[in-house]
């Protein structure tokens, strides 16, 4: 319910699709007022957006898996994980490859969108030892991609790497800060050894990586110095062997062998062999490609490394999940060749993206018996074919000027382009505004400009030609498989030479073309799932077994990147502005809501709704087709805004739901007023029903305890009576059968006979006269218990009275006060003899019989309602009510005089007396 309500939230939809009306304004202030309720992903159908908030949200729990662990997709808040665990039953259950491709610039999350989306994975698949193996190797494989450890003490440490601590040593590392503010680097160096370890690699492993990656580092401190040969021609040498020696150490190569390919190269035509020197700016091309080679290598090296650690065992194989962090749009004041490919790249992504979203809508209307209508939309496919013609297309334009004999530049590859895309509409120069007589100083000569479906791009053709070729002399490949460093030595089989060939190399434009076509083959093949960033970056590696690559159902997430300084929940309008134009989100979401802007199966539809109409409340009988036709029939919506399919229910425009929903609203006020009023009137019924239950109860036991004592009295006097009439007869049947003189003298003389000599006896054996001293002889006869007693007290008295005497007045008057004390407040609160010292003295005379309780009371006046303090005591035989101050009586009550007694069922002390009348 919660995420029903957040999606049609009409101040922040969480489905753009339903957005009402559509306008870059309007889609920029949904963004941003979702963004402040910190609710960061957003829907396009099933495409999510996310905004980077740059900092942790509680959004990624565990409980939060197992909410959205098997759920409806649109049943539950926007969120990565949807994608995820759509991706993944798609697998599990349709038994179909999956590949989610994570789109956006740099800095917006991406690498942490692909971890998310892994650890889900890992979090509700299947459990089992191979299993939960192969589930830590691929989390784990991201810090090792990543390679988190730029200035930091390696294994081995840095003297056998020979490097120095300090990152601004290295000419590749200090174009830019090495640090980021926040980041622990020690910290990302032992996840990336522990990561490493985990994976399976080796020790030996991992030492090898380490040199390749300290080889390029110090291939780019080698500095050449110019020199002129005897003939003339300039030359380059090593400025400081210094450096040179030390990357010889680490690779187990002849020093003079490195030098002699960083310094000169080897041109073969035909059967000769021409050594020729180079140049100091063509010794740094080389070795610069010699640096990027091995480095780009040891990344591919690295990836197999991966994939044969988690490779399942064969026959073992079904189907895979690829997660593909790959580029964002980019625009730049000044765009190179590497803008270039990359939005190429984003050009067939935004073409796979737009036809996929059509392919889908149009087979969910076919399988729901909805009639197809065609949507128009912006085919970008004229952009692509500009750029990959295989004829005549830029890159082959590229390709063609690289490969062509002669002097080769960019302004003969500018030229070229000029000619051939002179009236093509998407692509401009200054040599085409010239010919059209327009004016636009921003377009510079050396530039041509591409109007791509995010936006219009210049790019500077300076170093499109170098960077294609990136050329790698064969001398330099040669030099590397001589050496005797084992992973450097696999990383160039080409260098063998055994296997020379003469074949040019594929050039950078010409790969990136066939991967790119790689990929849309694999995507056009399946359905993939989104998941769109905003900012640019590099492609991470697909990690899925080489034989095998995935056959994607498509997940694109899009990241928006709120803000330049990566500052927590700041949103800059502007910039985020500019990145919806350029991932073509307006576009996106036309194309969704060309049709049916929502839809959705006939049962949830109808337990949302079904309280607007009183046939389908509360319970509808038949089906559910019948009965969301029923409940929309009554609501009188227009025919053309609603569509029956086989399985759901299609509404064409957001404010047709907008007003079945303000319609629910107002309902579920009325019905949430209704159960108020129903369950006020059920608590007090039953409030009433617990009250004169009790009221019942305490009377029941009230008078069961009244006619309890009424019998325990009647018992006692008949049995009284009984004993006297059984005495009076037993005497009587005596008188006449003896004299009643002779026996009267003669009990009267055994009688004090034994008095005599009980009085004797008593008289020898006196207890001390100590007043604490409570001992006294036994009565050695029954009948004479009664007087043994009596003496026992009169001694006692005696005692004390002798004590008495013996006192002072002060001291008298002391004991008789607390004497009189302690017998009113005999068992009771041991503070009342403090804090009712006096009472003992004023109430004794009333409290004559024996006290049973003793406490202070408030008494209710009757006419105004008003509490007065009072004592109350409690005696065997009477009640008495004093004033507290004073200690005088105010009422006096016989027992006998109380009909009854009533309190309350509550804690509040309430005590009625009802009196006889």
């Amino acid at each position: 319910m919660e995420a029903t309500t957040s999606r049609l939230d009409a101040a922040a939809v969480g489905d753009l699709v339903l957005l009402d009306p559509l306008t870059e304004e309007s889609l920029l202030h949904t963004l941003q007022e979702r963004f402040r309720r910190s609710d960061i992903y957003t829907y396009i159908g099933n495409v999510v957006i996310s905004v980077n908030p740059y900092q942790s949200l509680p959004i990624y729990t565990p409980e939060k898996v197992q909410e959205y662990h098997n759920c409806n997709f649109f049943s539950v808040k926007p969120h990565i994980y949807a994608i995820a665990d759509d991706a993944y039953r798609s697998l599990r259950d349709r038994d179909r490859d999956q590949c989610i491709l994570i789109t956006g610039e740099s800095g917006a999350g991406k690498t942490e969108a692909s971890k998310l989306v892994m650890s889900y994975v890992a979090a509700v698949c299947s459990k089992g030892e191979e299993v939960d193996k192969v589930k830590e190797q691929l989390l784990q494989s991201n810090p090792v991609l990543e390679g988190k450890h730029p200035h930091l003490p390696p294994l081995p440490p840095p003297e056998q790497l020979k490097l120095r601590q300090d990152c601004r040593h290295y000419g590749y590392l200090n174009r830019e800060s090495s640090g980021l503010p926040g980041m622990d680097d020690a910290a990302n160096f032992r996840a990336m050894q522990d990561a490493m370890r985990v994976i399976g690699f080796s020790p030996d492993e991992v030492t090898a990586l380490l040199e390749v990656t300290a080889v390029v580092l110090k291939l780019g401190n080698v500095q050449l110095s110019s020199s002129y040969q005897a003939s003339g021609m300039e030359a380059c040498s090593i400025a400081e062997p210094q450096e040179l020696q030390e990357i010889c150490e680490l690779i187990g190569l002849d020093p003079s062998v490195l030098e002699r390919a960083l310094c000169s190269r080897t041109v073969k035509a035909r059967d000769e062999t021409v050594l020729t020197t180079l140049s100091v700016p063509q010794g740094y091309y080389g070795r610069d490609a010699l640096a990027k080679n091995i480095y780009s290598r040891l990344f591919d090296w690295l990836v197999n490394r991966i994939n044969t650690s988690i490779q399942v065992k064969p026959g073992k194989q079904r189907k895979v999940m690829g997660v593909l962090d790959i580029y964002g749009f980019e625009i730049f004041q000044d765009n190179g060749f590497e803008q270039f490919i990359i939005n190429y790249c984003n050009e067939k992504l935004q073409q796979i993206f737009i036809l996929m979203t059509l392919k889908e809508e149009q087979e969910e209307y076919v399988r729901e018996g909805i009639q197809w209508t065609p949507v128009e939309f912006f085919d970008n496919s004229i952009i692509c074919n500009l750029i990959e013609n295989s004829k005549c297309g830029i890159l082959a334009m590229l390709d063609e000027e690289c490969l062509r004999p002669g002097v080769v530049n960019e302004d003969t590859f500018i030229s070229k382009l000029n000619q051939l895309f002179a009236t093509h509409k998407h692509y401009e120069s200054k040599e085409t505004q010239n010919a059209q007589r327009v004016m636009d100083a921003s377009l510079p000569l050396q530039c041509f400009r591409i109007h791509h479906y995010a936006g219009k791009v210049t790019y500077n053709v300076t170093g499109f030609i170098e960077k294609n070729n990136d050329l790698l002399f064969r001398d330099l490949s040669q030099a590397m498989w001589a050496a005797r460093h084992t992973l450097l030595h696999s990383l160039f089989p080409e260098g063998d030479p055994q296997k020379v060939s003469l074949k040019l190399p594929p050039t950078a434009g010409f790969q990136f073309k066939a991967s790119v076509a790689m990929l849309m083959k694999n995507l056009y093949s399946k359905n993939p799932n989104y998941i769109r960033y905003r900012p640019w970056g590099e492609p991470r590696p697909l990690l899925w077994h080489q034989r095998d690559p995935p056959q994607p159902t498509a997940a694109l997430p899009r990241c928006i990147k709120p803000n330049e300084t990566k500052t927590a929940m700041l949103f800059t309008p502007e910039l985020v502005l500019a990145q919806v134009r350029y991932l073509g989100l307006m576009e996106n979401v036309r194309v969704r809501r060309a049709g049916y802007a929502f839809r959705q199966l006939y049962g949830p539809f109808l337990e949302r709704y079904k309280m607007l109409s009183p046939q389908t409340w509360p319970r509808w009988a038949g089906s559910e087709r019948k009965g969301a036709e029923v409940l929309l029939a009554e609501l009188a919506f227009p025919p053309e805004e609603l569509a029956f399919g086989h399985t759901k229910i299609f509404i064409r425009s957001p404010h047709t739901l907008f007003d079945l929903e303000s319609r629910r609203q107002e309902r579920v006020v009325q019905l949430a007023t209704l159960i108020q009023k129903i369950f006020r009137g059920w608590r007090c019924r039953t409030q009433y029903q617990q009250m004169r239950k009790s009221q019942i109860i305490i009377s029941a036991w009230f008078r069961g305890h009244m006619q309890k004592n009424r019998y325990k009295q009647m018992k006692r006097s008949a049995l009284i009576i009984q004993a006297y009439i059984r005495g009076w007869k037993v005497r009587k049947t005596y008188r006449r059968y003896f004299r009643s003189a002779a026996s009267i003298r003669l009990a009267n003389f055994i009688y004090r006979r034994l008095v005599q000599k009980f009085l004797v006896g008593l008289g020898r054996n006196l207890p001390p006269l100590s007043v604490t001293d409570r001992t006294w002889p036994p009565a050695p006869y029954k009948f004479l218990a009664d007087a043994n007693q009596e003496l026992r007290s009169i001694f006692y008295h005696w005692k004390c009275k002798k004590y008495r005497e013996r006192l002072t007045p002060q001291r008298k008057a002391l004991l008789q006060a607390k004497l009189c004390a302690s017998e009113l407040f005999k068992g009771k609160k041991t503070l009342y003899a403090k804090r009712c010292r006096g009472w003992g003295l004023k109430l004794h005379a009333v409290a004559k019989d024996k006290l049973v309780m003793a406490d202070t009371v408030r008494k209710v006046n009757r006419a105004s309602g008003k509490t007065v303090p009072h004592l109350l005591l409690l005696t065997t035989e009477h009640l008495v009510l004093a004033d507290p101050k004073a200690a005088q009586p105010k009422t006096v009550l016989s027992l006998g005089d109380i009909r009854s007694v009533s309190v309350t069922r509550f804690s509040d002390g309430f005590l009625v007396l009802h009196l006889k009348e």
